[in-house]
């Protein structure tokens, strides 16, 4: 078949060639077909006339009418799923094979005949005018923390017009890590725009069928701050797009970051907090002329941050616990039938009696959990130790796994009196250092010498000599050393 390109080379060789038949060899054609375009002054995309008619007989004509019903009436059924209809419905007469023949008049009929699809507006955004804020989900990029699995999200806040974007560790959808976040990322801006975005959370939205729009404190956190709250439609998270865009984004620039950092793993949350502080000062490195926009649109921050946080009030009860949104937690033993407020933020519950705070316990996530510090109880424990043996609690009172190899190494050793031997290890771990009796229990174990609270806390007292301050000897500096540095130099 003849192209354009080669019409084109025969009308330019025409005129430098000396016969037809040389120019019409040099376009790649024959000298008939050479002589019929320059008789037609015109290309073969212009000659040639549209396809209009079927090549091969449509093996989907006398079951068509029956599958543009099914189209008509459910816009988002596939292609493939009404081709595996029709094969049931009519045994053995439609082939794998002819799949792609199907969706292609499928596809054919939807852009000719098949209902309106739904529009996307482009939006001019203004500086200082929306924010959007969303969770996402980090399991996917492996982070460990102390070489454990560390399972989190991120509370992620995006400015529309300059995407300056900020983030904060959280590890549920709730109300606290929607107004952690939020709040760290104002306060980061020092300024707040005029309207705050989600989509359905349910931190912030009330029921679809409740006539208040957002949830009594989610109101309060938008007043707080004088902002206006939206929401998007549920089902339509690109209402959101700004923010959902910047979460694949984000993940994918801090699994780079940490393909480069050559490690996974991170010995606090503290250090991968940093890690990702530091990544989101990369990422808004060139937003700073439109940021520096919004920040001028923005408006002034209150004098102090809305207090996030749910009240408990409770009665810490004869077991030394209490129990916090179907969780249970230690205090120490002296709140004993006292009246506790407990404060639950997003990743802490902060304990007060009257106007002091008493306690401040790590936020256990789900349900049914339990967290037991043995320092709150290890007074009265000692003197019932009987009770240690069927204690409810009993797992969490192995403070390491040194701590439960010294205690089966003590059953051993005496059946009758090893439980108690244990608690005066315990004891004396609350009392004075947990690490270093851990340490001595190491030693001990390790050179297999016998094991005692006695002789635990022998270890434990040579230890404590040997770091004391008042043996720190400190070596008098020979200035006279730089100089002869300097001479070197």
């Amino acid at each position: 078949m003849v192209t354009d390109r080669q019409v084109r080379s025969l009308m330019r060789c025409r005129h430098t060639e000396r016969t037809l038949r040389a120019a019409a060899d040099k376009a790649g054609m024959d000298e008939k077909t050479a002589r019929k375009y320059l008789r037609l002054g015109r290309l073969p995309s212009e000659v040639q006339k549209p396809h209009t008619w079927r090549t091969r007989p449509d093996p989907f004509e006398a079951v068509w009418p029956e599958a543009r019903e099914f189209l008509e009436d459910n816009a988002g059924l596939e292609a493939k799923t009404l081709f595996e209809h029709l094969q049931r419905r009519h045994p053995g007469r439609f082939q794998d094979g002819q799949l792609r023949t199907f969706q292609r008049r499928v596809k054919e009929w939807r852009a000719r005949q098949g209902p309106a699809r739904e529009v996307m507006f482009p939006q001019r955004h203004k500086p200082g005018r929306l924010a959007q804020s969303d969770f996402t989900r980090m399991a996917t990029l492996g982070v460990t923390i102390a070489g454990q699995p560390f399972p989190h999200m991120i509370c992620h806040f995006v400015l529309t017009y300059s995407n300056w974007e900020a983030g904060t560790i959280c590890f549920s959808e709730s109300f606290e890590s929607l107004a952690e976040g939020l709040q760290n990322a104002l306060w980061e801006l020092g300024g707040a725009p005029a309207t705050h975005q989600t989509d359905c959370l349910s931190a912030a939205v009330s029921r679809l069928d409740n006539v208040e729009e957002f949830t009594q404190r989610y109101r309060a956190l938008l007043s707080h701050y004088g902002l206006q709250g939206h929401r998007g439609q549920p089902g339509s998270p690109h209402e959101n797009g700004d923010v959902e865009q910047r979460h694949h984004r984000f993940k994918r620039a801090v699994d780079q970051a940490l393909i480069l950092r050559g490690s996974r793993d991170f010995e606090s949350r503290q250090a991968y907090e940093l890690f990702l502080a530091n990544l989101f000062k990369q990422l808004n490195a060139g937003r700073t002329k439109r940021l520096a926009e919004e920040i001028a649109a923005l408006r002034r921050l209150p004098l102090r941050r809305f207090e996030a946080f749910q009240r408990r009030e409770t009665t810490v009860g004869p077991n030394s616990t209490i129990r916090v949104l179907e969780n249970v937690y230690s205090v120490h033993s002296r709140l004993i039938g006292e009246k506790v407020c407990a404060r639950v933020y997003a990743d802490h519950i902060d304990v007060w009696r009257g106007r002091t705070q008493v306690e401040r316990l790590a936020r256990l996530r789900g349900r049914g959990k339990h967290t037991i510090n043995y320092r709150h109880i290890i007074d009265w424990l000692v003197r019932k130790p009987g009770a240690f043996e069927r204690y409810l609690y009993r797992d969490a009172l192995f403070p390491t796994s040194r701590f439960r190899m010294a205690y089966d190494v003590l059953e051993d050793l005496w059946p009758a009196r090893g439980h108690k031997e244990y608690l005066k290890i315990l004891e004396l771990a609350a009392k004075e250092n947990e690490a270093a009796v851990d340490g001595a229990l190491h030693h001990l174990l390790k050179r297999d010498e016998p094991l005692s609270a006695q002789a635990v806390e022998a270890l434990v007292a040579a230890g404590r000599e040997c770091c004391s301050p008042r043996q720190v000897r400190v070596d008098a500096v020979q200035l006279g050393d730089y100089d002869v540095l300097l001479e070197v130099i």
